[in-house]
């Protein structure tokens, strides 16, 4: 059980595994202004960038899961980096129906909301393993521009236009289904940059490192497509936030 090798490669020099900067992230653990000992599950939780910077920061305790052998084995080297490991713990396992065995003060899935197969069972999900008046951070795609076409929406990385809601769209159902929205951080157009036009760097330089290795051609195929592919339509029209939510 792991991801394809190419997401190691891919995300090889990132730390933040989606299109948040660190200082995005900061800006985020300081707006939940969170006490010393906040209990933290962390669902896709990539390379444990949020826990073990929030646990630097604040002092929050926690539990990072993921599929990824490579980005657990980065995220626990990160914790020892931040010498935080006393603090956050991390499973290798899929996350998709994780519940933790103690409800925790805050649950987050930033980026994946594909383990519970979209915006709203992602958050069910991390409400099982929520403590009564805990808050749900889940980080999710919008439409920052209404795509015109069908080209713009599956050069946005969708497949109907349906997909993805609006900013407004997205907010709204949070309310109808019982949530307050509390905080939000939301990437721009240089958080995106910094995300994506990273990873081209990385896998060029694979590329250059293994030319004959077997994901040679499908990361060449990929480096030259995808920059255009980001700026005329990815960096556009579509925005990513993290959410804060209460249940009311």
């Amino acid at each position: 059980m792991d991801l394809p090798r190419s997401f190691s490669i891919r995300e090889s020099s990132h730390r933040v595994l989606n299109p948040f900067t660190p200082e995005k992230l900061a800006t985020l653990g300081a707006a939940l202004r969170l006490p010393p000992g906040t209990r933290v599950l962390d669902l896709a939780c990539g390379k444990g960038e949020l826990l073990c910077t929030w646990a630097r920061d604040h002092g929050v305790t926690g539990v990072g899961v993921d599929i990824s052998t490579a980005f657990l084995d980065a995220a626990r080297a990160r914790a020892a980096e931040l010498r935080v490991a006393d603090l956050v713990g991390f499973v290798h396992a899929d996350a998709t129906g994780y519940v933790p065995d103690e409800p925790v003060d805050v649950a987050a899935c930033l980026g994946a909301t594909w383990i519970g197969g979209g915006t709203a069972g992602t958050v069910e999900l991390l409400e099982r393993g929520l403590r009564p008046g805990g808050t749900v951070l889940v980080g999710e795609r919008y439409w920052r521009q209404h795509p015109p076409d069908q080209e713009a929406v599956e050069g946005s990385y969708a497949r109907d236009v349906g997909d993805l809601a609006s900013l407004p769209e997205l907010v709204e159902g949070f309310g109808d289904r019982g949530w307050d929205l509390v905080e939000m951080v939301l990437a721009d157009q240089d958080s995106w940059d910094r995300y994506v036009a990273a990873q081209w760097l990385n896998i060029r330089r694979f590329l250059d490192a293994h030319p004959d290795d077997e994901l040679a051609g499908e990361l060449r195929a990929e480096l030259s497509s995808a920059p255009l592919r980001h700026v005329r339509y990815q960096r556009e029209y579509v925005g990513w936030g993290v959410f804060a939510l209460m249940r009311r």
